[in-house]
């Protein structure tokens, strides 16, 4: 039995194993067969065990020159026809935004790990922080969609790579995953044999005849087909504006189609891409809006303050982007105010005042690398709850 069996076997389903251990786990498990990257704390520990778990099943790691070159190779092998995967923290996450743009323009699967840590340049790269939310979503120029999971959990992060390949194949998207220092480096014991099953989703592969194929043609789902390296499809793949046909254009209509189906594309698998945890929302007079290590916190301060008589709840969006906006606002239809604690200067607070518009909402802000503790996030809970009064 080699190293990636004796992982995934199911008597080895009980595992203590750290967030970016779980991570590489998964991606072999979902099918990932080509990881590039550049070691960059605190995301490293995905790599180390790449290299280790992708010679076992025939797969491929490379270890490049820069974050630049480690995101082109991922699209590249993607355009192969592999599952690929590339893991990184806030500068490298910076470096690769470029070619982000071109993934999602040219509608390349792809998945990115990004662990957050202390910002802004250099920063504190053995600290935690949430600085990167609005960086994951709107990096990179011009309009383009993408997929962004926020695991809080180790077992969750395990689960969430499973689903971010899921969603990148079947979507034809780079997804995201997002996670702060603490979360990567957390180890816990989880379970993960029921979670095995989980992988299941492949590309759309091009079929029918070769002399009409178009690549960027749709159906009702609005998701191109792949054409298979070798299988005899022409292909035409540019970062330009382009056509159904794959070649560029400045037509304006040409443009507006298929710009217009690329940007709405995400809406028809909302679904699928959705994924909350709501806790306690249904009596609270505040609802807390967090994710990862504050969210872990938040959990902990509904007890706190629950146990003194202040109905607290807790909204945790697993997807980050697109915003699960609809039951953000159903969670939150009966609280007084909401409170947004994070680890930067202002970034999850901003995008749940613009959904919930005349909605009082509070935020704890921090980053100085110090976690928010729970007393802190049920303290002011508690002061909020009692000013809605």
């Amino acid at each position: 039995m080699n190293a990636v069996e004796q992982a995934l076997s199911p008597k080895a389903a009980l595992r203590l194993i750290s967030g970016n251990h779980a991570c590489a786990l998964a991606a072999v498990a979902a099918g990932c067969r080509f990881f590039a990257g550049y070691p960059i704390t605190p995301s490293s520990e995905v790599a180390e065990r790449l290299s280790q778990l992708l010679p076992e099943v025939d797969g491929v790691f490379v270890q490049m020159e820069d974050e630049i070159a480690s995101i082109a190779a991922v699209i590249g092998a993607s355009m192969g026809g592999v599952k690929a995967l590339t893991a990184t923290s806030g500068p490298g996450f910076s470096l690769k935004q470029e070619n982000i743009g071109y993934a999602a323009g040219a509608e390349i699967p792809c998945v990115i790990v990004n662990v957050m840590r202390g910002g802004p340049s250099t920063g504190m790269p053995t600290r935690p922080a949430q600085g990167d939310i609005m960086q994951s979503r709107w990096g990179s120029h011009g309009d383009y969609p993408i997929i962004v999971l926020a695991p809080a959990s180790v077992r969750e992060i395990y689960t969430e790579t499973l689903r971010a390949f899921d969603l990148a194949e079947t979507c034809r998207t780079p997804v995201v995953l997002l996670y702060d220092q603490v979360i990567a480096q957390l180890t816990e014991t989880v379970d993960l044999a029921d979670a095995k099953d989980l992988r299941n989703a492949e590309r759309k592969w091009a079929s029918g005849p070769r002399e009409t194929y178009q690549p960027y043609a749709t159906g009702e789902d609005g998701i191109p087909a792949m054409s298979r390296p070798g299988a005899g499809y022409r292909v035409h793949t540019t970062g330009l504006n382009h056509a159904e046909n794959g070649f560029p254009t400045q037509n304006p209509e040409a443009v507006a189609r298929n710009l217009g189906r690329l940007l709405t594309k995400l809406d028809r698998h909302r679904e699928a891409i959705d994924s909350w945890q709501a806790i306690g929302c249904a009596d609270a007079e505040v609802v807390i809006v967090a994710i990862g290590i504050s969210a872990r916190a938040a959990t902990r301060a509904l007890d706190l303050a629950r146990a003194r008589g202040v109905r607290l709840g807790l909204f945790r969006p697993v997807t980050l982007w697109p915003f699960p906006e609809t039951a953000l606002r159903e969670a939150t239809k009966n609280a007084r105010a909401v409170l947004v604690p994070e680890m930067n200067a202002g970034q999850l607070s901003l995008e749940v005042e613009r959904i919930l518009g005349g909605k009082r909402v509070d935020a704890i802000h921090r980053y100085n690398g110090e976690p928010i503790t729970p007393a802190e996030i049920a303290e002011r809970a508690e002061a909020l709850a009692k000013e809605a009064r």
